[in-house]
Formats: C-alpha cells, structure tokens, sequence
C-alpha cells in the first residue's frame, strides 16, 4: 500500500500508540493542580502541541494566574506520564504496518512530545527497535504544525522529504507535514484509528 514512498514518518500518540487516556489522565491532574480550567474540545483541538505551548496558549486564553513556572508545570506533567505510562499505553493497529515495513523501509517518529517520554512510551509498547529515529518536540525551534519535526526525521533518515509519508490523528499535525512537502495519511479516515482524547 505505502511501497511507493522510500521512507514512512509517524506521529506518535494517537497514531502508533494508543496514549489518549494516558495524556488525558496527566492534563487533567495537571491543569487542576494550577488551577487551569479543563476545556475538552479544546484539548482535543491542541492534540500534538508540545506541553508548555499547550499551557501558555491555555493561560493566556483563560486569562489565568499562576505562581509556578512553565518549566515546573511541564516537570509535573511529564512526570504524571512516566508514573503511569504502564497502565494506559499500548500499539494501536499502525504497529503491524511498522512490522511489515521493518528492515524494508526507514521509519521515524515524529512527536510533540519530548524525546526521553517518547522513547519511553515507545519501550513500553515493545516499539523501540523497529523505529531509526526519535525526534521529539525537544530537538526543533518550531514544533508542529510547523514543518521542522517531520523535515528533521528525513533528514536523520537520509531521504528527501518528498519520498516521506507521514502518518497523522491531528489536523496540526496533517498540516506539518504538508508544509514539509510529504504525503499525509490521515489515520481515523484510512486506518480507522480513534484517538481517545477528551
């Protein structure tokens, strides 16, 4: 189905694992502990923006006042991900197109998530062997819908963005790597995969 293109791009959450709940379940103890409202469609709508824009947008929006930093807000979070990773994260049905591709194809992960949480999610889910590269939120100026994360893991695998095909949940994400000059496949209309996310 995908021979065509030299190299496959994947997002991450919501795309090759199933992490909604896991995200859910750390935003909400998150935004509650500073005191940040809780909008579900919204939440829904920021799907793949890194953590501190995710909470700068939020705060300016909902006009809040908080004390902590935006770096002590984001430690607080990630680590409500790496507390319980284990009970919420597995592949989602994409994972079969990584096995058949594997040793074939060159594969990357493209995330708004940090590198080591990526990684983490990824061990977890028995995936981390089958990927060439990592690149999480942490490694470019303008994360998504920006085009730098997808252009980056062409550039770590060695192939020309235009022989990509990236695979998305997110419309910021869709639109990153059309602005990459890759193919996009969205994963809920071709593959029917569901992101569980507020």
């Amino acid at each position: 189905m995908y021979d065509d293109y030299v190299a496959l791009i994947f997002d991450m959450d919501g795309t090759l694992v199933d992490s909604g709940q896991l995200h859910e379940f750390s935003w909400r103890a998150t935004l509650n502990k500073y005191h940040i409202p809780i909008d579900g469609p919204l939440m829904r709508s920021l799907a793949g923006v890194p953590t501190k824009e995710t909470l700068v947008f939020l705060i300016e929006k909902f006009d809040c006042t908080v004390s902590a930093s935006l770096d002590e807000m984001n430690e607080f979070k990630e680590q409500c991900v790496r507390d319980n990773v284990r009970r919420f994260v597995k592949p989602t049905a994409l994972f079969d197109l990584v096995k058949q591709y594997h040793g074939k194809k060159p594969m990357a992960i493209g995330t708004g998530a940090n590198t080591a949480e990526a990684l983490l999610v990824l061990q977890q889910c028995g995936m981390d062997t089958y990927l060439d590269a990592v690149v999480g939120a942490d490694q470019v100026d303008h994360p998504k819908p920006a085009p730098d994360t997808f252009l980056r893991c062409a550039e770590l695998l060695g192939v020309d963005p235009g022989q990509c095909v990236v695979f998305e949940d997110a419309q910021l994400g869709l639109q990153a790597a059309s602005s990459a000059g890759m193919a996009a496949v969205d994963v809920f209309l071709t593959h029917h995969i569901y992101n569980d996310y507020f």
